[in-house]
């Protein structure tokens, strides 16, 4: 800090070059959401999610930042998305796991994908009681995607997808699976939650539409209807589509993001790339990507 005596009052500003350089940084690194599955649809997954503080950094050496983009809903039947990965130097999380759209497939194939946080499965009308299996999360990042649910005559429904806090919600005769909840962090300085799963989607007039979490998309129960997509840089999960349309479509996740920290009274970087965006709170000053770049400290 420097000191300037302005009109009387000694005033406090920040210098950036002043103090040492930062030897730890506190960081917290999120991937891309799965998009929503088409009709039917299970919610997609919440993208991978990692925090620490104490990560120690090189003097001199440009650190990668990569930020994972969210992955695009399914039309109809298939998976949506995955999200992609998001990066900053040794530190990497997965993209989140797509939810499955339904179109009367077989329950042992109707399963959520794989990812940070398991996609939702699609509700599956071929079979009564089979409900198929969400995706699983990656341990330590993420969780699974809810089960689905059929009764085999008017009622099906999908399983919201993971997030970094919880499991998505497995899909009941009258309401689709919400997402699984997702992380509050207040490394920017204010409560924000990253990495909800996705709600899922569904079929029959009575059902209730599967919540987004953390900003992930809401699922449809209207034949057609439409997912919402994920709030972007959330890295939360798309909802799944509704309906037994093969024009409902599941909503897209969200794109990650990398957010570095280290205290104010230590020197700014030497360098960045990939116009990160700079603020100040608690003692703190705060680098936030929303797209990929480097930073050298």
């Amino acid at each position: 800090m420097s000191q300037t005596l302005l009109g009387g009052f000694l005033s406090a500003t920040f210098n950036p070059l002043a103090g040492d350089k930062p030897s730890t940084v506190e960081y917290l690194v999120v991937a891309g959401g799965g998009g929503g599955g088409g009709y039917r649809g299970g919610g997609g997954g919440a993208g991978g999610l990692l925090t620490a503080a104490n990560f120690t950094v090189a003097s001199g050496s440009a650190l990668t930042i990569t930020v994972g983009a969210g992955g695009a809903g399914k039309l109809a039947a298939g998976y949506g998305g995955n999200g992609t990965n998001s990066v900053f130097s040794s530190i990497s999380t997965t993209g989140g796991g797509g939810g499955y759209g339904n179109a009367g497939a077989p329950p042992n194939t109707a399963v959520g994908a794989n990812g940070g946080s398991g996609g939702g499965a699609a509700g599956n009308p071929a079979s009564a009681g089979a409900g198929a299996a969400g995706g699983t999360g990656v341990s330590g990042q993420g969780n699974n995607g809810g089960t689905s649910f059929s009764d085999n005559t008017s009622y099906t429904a999908g399983g919201g997808g993971g997030g970094s806090g919880s499991v998505g919600i497995s899909g009941s005769r009258l309401k689709s699976g919400n997402g699984g909840a997702g992380f509050c962090s207040t490394i920017t300085g204010s409560r924000v939650f990253y990495a909800g799963g996705g709600g899922a989607g569904g079929d029959g007039s009575s059902q209730t539409i599967g919540l987004g979490s953390a900003g992930g998309g809401n699922g449809s129960v209207l034949s057609p209807g439409n997912g919402t997509s994920a709030i972007g840089n959330t890295g939360s999960g798309g909802g799944g589509g509704g309906g037994a349309s093969t024009g409902s479509t599941g909503g897209n996740g969200a794109s990650g993001v990398v957010i570095v920290r280290w205290p104010q009274s230590q020197q700014a970087p030497a360098s960045t790339t990939g116009n990160p965006q700079i603020n100040y709170a608690d003692g703190y000053q705060i680098y936030t990507w929303t797209s990929s770049g480097t930073v050298t400290f």
